[in-house]
């Protein structure tokens, strides 16, 4: 790994620092270098430019002068290419000029117009500016101390507007942040100055923006942040304090029946007295938990003219009921058993 000896604004030496070998000691790639920026200045281009067609231009509606008898060449329009005032032929219309470049490529642009730099001994690193107030005087003096001569890229830091207001008036020195390096800037400059904690390598560190930002505040160049974007506290811990259901709340006991097909559910219900559908003209009959005994459940098919016999055991003994189905005119005799002897029970 390269090592380069690190500068105070004096000129004195405060140290070495190692170069990345990745970032600052490869091959220049000459031809990659030159698609990244043919790129880059073809996407400064505004495409603004435009010229008017013959369907544009002002007039040229009517037939000049006849077609025959005149001597001369036959036209249709005084608006055609070859007069004079007349329209454009393939003249140029506003477009873009981008050209799609691979992020893999730009890196190995940016690497490769760093390492040529350094072969050339033209990187210069600085341990701080130290800087308390802007003064351009102080940074055309740091560079006379550091010994650069002619054109220099000084790379700063995203919020130090100190060092940025210093070196901005200094004709032939620009600016640009850490984040906005490019083999364009790398490549039209002789110099290149960092600070020691600037210097790029081929995995730069992650930063918190915002832990920047909270430290230096917000940069007036980005605009106003916008908070709506961040996760809301109160809505993740309401979610957290949401009950799932337990698997008995989930376990229903009631039975449903099949009006349609005649195919009854059977279903335990604990309670005193069946339920009826009367809307339907339909029972069905539920099932009582009594002390001593079981339950029993009877439903009745008054579509089909079918039911199902059903024994119920209570205190007093078990009762049977008898059903007779109106529509076909059958009935059905039960039998109830209980303390004072057997009565017939006759629905309609």
């Amino acid at each position: 790994m390269h090592q380069i000896t690190i500068k105070t604004t004096s000129g004195a030496d405060a140290g070495t620092a190692d170069l990345d070998e990745a970032t600052f000691g490869i091959q220049p790639n000459v031809p990659v270098m030159h698609q990244v920026v043919t790129a880059q200045l073809a996407a400064r281009r505004a495409g603004t430019q435009s010229t008017k067609t013959r369907s544009e231009v002002r007039g040229g509606g009517a037939k000049p002068y006849r077609q025959k008898g005149t001597g001369n060449a036959r036209q249709g329009s005084t608006s055609s290419p070859h007069y004079s005032g007349g329209g454009v032929a393939h003249g140029p219309k506003p477009r873009s000029y981008v050209q799609r470049t691979p992020k893999k490529m730009i890196k190995l642009a940016l690497r490769s117009a760093l390492s040529d730099r350094a072969s050339e001994g033209k990187v210069v690193v600085v341990d701080s500016w130290g800087f308390d107030t802007p003064k351009t005087k102080d940074a055309r003096n740091a560079l006379a101390a550091l010994g650069v001569e002619g054109r220099a890229l000084v790379v700063v830091e995203r919020f130090d507007s100190t060092v940025a207001l210093s070196f901005r008036n200094l004709p032939d020195v620009q600016v640009i942040r850490v984040g906005e390096l490019n083999a364009y800037d790398v490549l039209c400059n002789d110099w290149i100055v960092f600070e020691q904690h600037l210097l790029p390598t081929a995995t730069p560190p992650v930063e918190e923006e915002r832990d920047v930002i909270a430290e230096h505040g917000q940069d007036p160049a980005e605009g106003p942040r916008d908070d709506a974007d961040e996760p809301d506290d109160t809505q993740a811990a309401a979610d957290d304090n949401d009950v799932q259901p337990s698997a008995d709340d989930t376990q229903t006991a009631d039975a449903h029946v099949d009006l349609e097909h005649g195919e009854p559910e059977a279903s335990s219900e604990a309670g005193e007295a069946g339920s009826e559908n009367e809307e339907h003209g339909e029972a069905e009959p539920s099932t009582e938990a009594g002390e001593a005994g079981s339950e029993g459940e009877e439903s009745i098919d008054l579509e089909h003219g079918e039911a199902e016999p059903s024994t119920e055991a209570g205190e007093a003994g078990s009762e049977g009921e008898e059903s007779i189905d109106l529509e076909h005119g059958e009935a059905e005799p039960s039998t109830e058993a209980g303390e004072a002897g057997s009565e017939g029970e006759e629905s309609s």
